[in-house]
């Protein structure tokens, strides 16, 4: 299990029942959480990432990670933010007043998306029904994250541990690509 998960950053939503539980792959909604896009240039990474709490990764396709905290990068000058749901004031005040005299973008996205967390060790199977990506540890290590498309929908997809990815998808969206994963899941248990 990812460091990310075991500080209990990203966990199952406890009021929502498995979306799929089968012996090898598994679908749980993933409880809320504060989401902030960051748009920052890179001279001000510091103080954004000493306001949040993680450093803000200049890599391409990488996180970063610190107490309940993980900075996503997005792009060259991009970053998803993500902090327990109750810290949204205190993330958002501490970033605004870190880099009050740089220029920068801050926006709430907690309403806009949701995540759901696909473990197993057909995890890297399911996401590929519907995502071109190679999954494999050697490609895609814990810790690296990207955009991309499932079947038609805008997605981001994170690995936070060998066999657990979370998948984040817009709320008007996240019907569409839980239920194509959980439908494409009935050809495992077919099999």
């Amino acid at each position: 299990m990812s460091e990310v998960l075991a500080n209990d950053l990203i966990t199952p939503d406890a009021g929502a029942d498995p979306l799929l539980s089968l012996g090898d792959v598994s679908i749980l909604k993933a409880a809320p959480v504060t989401r902030l896009s960051l748009r920052v240039r890179p001279t001000s990474l510091d103080d954004a990432g000493n306001a949040f709490g993680a450093v803000l990764p200049a890599k391409p396709m990488s996180c970063g990670l610190g107490d309940k905290r993980a900075a996503l990068w997005m792009g060259p000058d991009e970053w998803t933010l993500l902090a327990p749901e109750d810290d949204l004031g205190s993330v958002f005040e501490a970033i605004e007043t870190g880099l009050k005299d740089q220029p920068h973008a801050l926006v709430d996205i907690s309403e806009r998306s949701e995540a759901i967390i696909v473990s197993g060790e057909k995890a890297v199977w399911l996401l590929n029904t519907g995502i071109f990506i190679d999954f494999s540890l050697d490609a895609f290590p814990v810790g690296t994250v990207s955009r991309t498309i499932f079947h038609k929908s805008p997605v981001m997809v994170w690995r936070t541990g060998p066999e657990t990815f979370v998948v984040e998808a817009w709320v008007s969206f996240m019907d569409y690509v839980s239920g194509l994963l959980v439908q494409s899941a009935g050809e495992l248990e077919a099999a």
